[in-house]
């Protein structure tokens, strides 16, 4: 059945993007590369934001078919979350990339294994949000495919960047590298939060 299809989909999201925030934060106390710091926050963001939808989209589903003026403002609940989420999450990572000392970045590789199992797991949330709301639209269904698209994209441009600090972090550019990490994540999930809130 298609709703209760929808619902695992968001309870596992849930399960598989909670320990990303607590891995990444024990691990800045032995790495302070500015990208590694920015996922961690924006991870958080947008953990709180799948929380939401997975709320919502169980009370939408609860018993028989809601009021049309419920559901449009349930639906606008998960939409406005998830696009604060990405907004704050990019600008937090904006005032990362400036301010973050880049003296020491210690040691990045659990957030690069972190990015790395995110690209795959985002990647295929990603594809199972849209071939849901393909199947049958609904639109806490179609922001959770939204947001994970951008987190699969954002994640490849992480590894990128950790991984250039992990082989060569003491080379000139690897300052450079970090912080244009942080600076392209925070943009591309500041364009994208500013569009989901703008949707309908």
């Amino acid at each position: 059945m298609q709703q209760e299809a929808g619902k695992r989909t968001l309870l596992a999201s849930v399960l598989l993007s909670s320990p990303g925030p607590i891995v990444l934060g024990v691990a800045l106390f032995f790495g302070r590369s500015s990208t590694q710091l920015a996922d961690f926050v924006r991870r958080t963001a947008e953990l709180g934001a799948i929380v939401v939808s997975w709320l919502v989209y169980r009370t939408l589903h609860k018993g028989g078919e809601p009021d049309f003026a419920r559901k449009e403002r349930l639906e606008q609940v998960a939409r406005v979350c998830v696009g604060v989420a990405m907004c704050l999450s990019g600008v937090g990572m904006l005032f990362i990339a400036f301010l973050t000392d880049k003296a020491q970045q210690g040691n990045v590789i659990p957030g690069l294994v972190i990015a790395i199992l995110g690209v795959i797991t985002n990647s295929w949330f990603w594809l199972r949000y849209h071939k849901l709301n393909s199947a049958q639209a609904n639109a806490v269904l179609a922001v959770q495919s939204k947001l994970y698209r951008a987190k699969s994209l954002v994640d490849a441009c992480v590894v990128a960047a950790l991984l250039v600090v992990a082989i060569a972090p003491s080379a000139p550019v690897t300052p450079l590298v970090d912080s244009g990490g942080s600076i392209v994540v925070s943009l591309y999930l500041i364009v994208n939060g500013i569009g989901t809130l703008g949707s309908k």
